[in-house]
């Protein structure tokens, strides 16, 4: 088979790809994900991501492992990836977050020529069909659907006034290049009355609508091994599909699109021979193209919970009355999309900064009102809250690598975490933060039992133990594939990878460094914007 273009993943960014490209009828498209159609109940439905998240089973989640962490005690840290159409935004919480404008200006300072913020935002805007309109900042036509929360918690109106009690200022949007306070977070939903309250997956925003154009070629459970090469041009993928026994290649007579991920782009490069040499040798893989920048400068958000129990019922709660209200929820999301069933979980935000001499907030509260321990791999019986803390710009470095040449393998994911000592100076000035929001008055009639202890926490070792023990990711790595002109660039600010023709790398892992806030809407403005370099390289 031979198209124009092979896209390998099928997640945020791949498609977004497939349904611009496939705008002009005259090229031809292939889409391989190695997941399924990511269209069922429990991706429809926000409050699913419950099911989908732990990783047991593994639905639409790849379900990946860190290697021991040294900074978390040696704990294997846990890393869902989405595994379907729509990727990871098939399993996230549905945050729309975009960023600080410094981050982008900080691209541009870094050599990524056309991606500083004025520059990103107006495909920030033509992905958005935000449900309070068009302006300056937010656009109202594109496929993605960006609404408010359907009926967020009394508890989280509470949270947010805890805030405003501490003198943090109250925020009423987030995506206008500066995000200081605190508010409630825009989620990725439909807001149209035909499927009012379902999650809007970048597949369902950008590639279900579009699926039958002739022109476009989608195959799922489609996992790929391996690039196929000319001398030093790609020209095609050889995969294998679930079940079947024989290896199948597509060719491309134009480009190559890797957009399998922060984690699965670099292991494909890798597995293709391109990488760094000791790498590569370490495994038996023949060197195609050396480069060294190939899985490294991996960034995460470092995510640290504190959590309470609370006698208040209209939280997320576990138990035969909660179950038996879920379902009356459940019915009136049907009916109308609207109920508990519609909750990201994590409705209240915060972006604050640790010293008031910093230029801009350095650190990021989810408000979740539910209990969540250990990536809700741990349950709690009874109603609860929690709350999360991260490090917007981590410090900290690592790297993914390969465990084999076995191409079924999960990749070796080494985020680092703690592995620079200011990560965990901020963690600790941050969960402070966190705690005195979380104590302040508005959330008294709420409090009940602090669950694991940080009540009676006095000094910073205390804290760091604590961390140590309990903090993960909050899902947001990056970098591995980063931009930019440096030695350690893997692809230039066209996206084009290094010493390579026909091939291009489109997904997180091309941030050169991580944004301050959720890596979704950021993705999809990367592939938004890759469309038009694509094209116009085209012509």
């Amino acid at each position: 088979m031979k198209f124009d273009y092979v896209i390998v993943g099928g997640g945020s960014a791949g498609c977004v790809l497939a349904n611009r490209l496939s705008e002009d009828p005259d090229k031809t498209i292939c889409l391989l994900e190695a997941g399924g159609s990511g269209n069922s109940i429990l991706v429809r439905m926000p409050s699913a991501v419950v099911a989908a998240l732990p990783g047991r089973p593994k639905i639409n989640n790849w379900a990946f492992e860190t290697v021991p962490q040294p900074g978390l005690n040696g704990r294997k840290g846990y890393q869902p990836r989405g595994k379907a159409l729509g990727g990871s935004s098939a399993i996230n919480a549905m945050l729309y977050i975009r960023g600080q404008q410094q981050d982008y200006d900080g691209w541009a300072d870094l050599g990524c020529e056309g991606w500083d913020w004025d520059s990103v935002l107006p495909y920030f805007k033509r992905s958005e069909n935000n449900e309070l309109g068009a302006d300056g900042m937010h656009g109202d036509d594109g496929p993605l659907q960006v609404s408010n929360q359907k009926e967020p918690r009394p508890i989280t109106h509470a949270f947010i006034e805890a805030a405003e009690q501490l003198q943090h200022r109250r925020r009423e949007d987030f995506n206008r290049g500066d995000n200081e306070g605190a508010g409630l977070y825009q989620v990725t939903q439909f807001h149209d009355p035909a499927k009012n309250g379902e999650r809007c997956s970048a597949a369902a925003a950008y590639l279900l609508p579009i699926k039958d154009r002739p022109n476009l070629t989608v195959i799922t459970h489609a996992h790929a091994k391996e690039l196929t090469f000319e001398d030093k041009r790609a020209t095609g993928v050889v995969y294998k599909r679930k079940g079947k026994g024989r290896d199948i290649t597509v060719e491309a007579s134009r480009e190559v699109l890797i957009c399998a991920g922060a984690l699965k782009s670099p292991q494909l490069l890798q597995l293709s021979g391109i990488g760094a040499p000791e790498d590569l040798e370490q495994h038996g893989i023949a060197i195609r193209h050396a480069l060294p920048g190939v899985g490294k400068n991996l960034q995460d958000h470092l995510d640290f919970i504190l959590a309470y129990k609370t006698k208040d019922t209209d939280t997320f709660g576990i138990g035969p009355v909660g179950a038996t209200r879920f379902l009356r929820h459940l019915w009136r999301w049907r009916k109308t999309g609207v109920s508990l069933a519609a909750t990201p979980y994590a409705e209240g935000a915060a972006f604050l900064k640790t010293s008031p001499s910093l230029d801009r907030p350095d650190i990021q509260l989810h408000f979740t009102i539910a209990v969540v321990d250990d990536h809700a791999r741990k349950l709690h019986y009874g109603y609860g809250y929690s709350c999360h803390v991260c490090k917007l710009r981590p410090d900290s470095r690592g790297t993914v690598g390969l465990q084999s040449a076995d191409r079924f393998a999960p990749p070796a994911i080494d985020p680092g975490y703690l592995s620079d000592d200011r990560d965990l100076d901020t963690l600790i000035k941050g969960a402070k933060m966190m705690r005195d929001i979380l104590e302040a008055p508005a959330l008294a009639k709420y409090r009940h039992k602090e669950m694991f202890g940080t009540d009676k926490i006095e000094t910073d070792a205390d804290w760091e133990s604590h961390i140590r023990a309990r903090a993960d990711t909050i899902y947001h790595p990056v970098g591995t594939c980063k931009m930019g002109v440096d030695d350690l660039a893997v692809v230039d600010p066209q996206l084009r990878v290094h010493g390579i023709k026909g091939l291009r790398v489109v997904d997180a892992s091309v941030m050169p460094t991580l944004i301050s806030g959720n890596t979704n809407a950021p993705t999809i403005m990367i592939a938004e914007k890759a469309a038009d370099l694509i094209k116009a390289a085209a012509q």
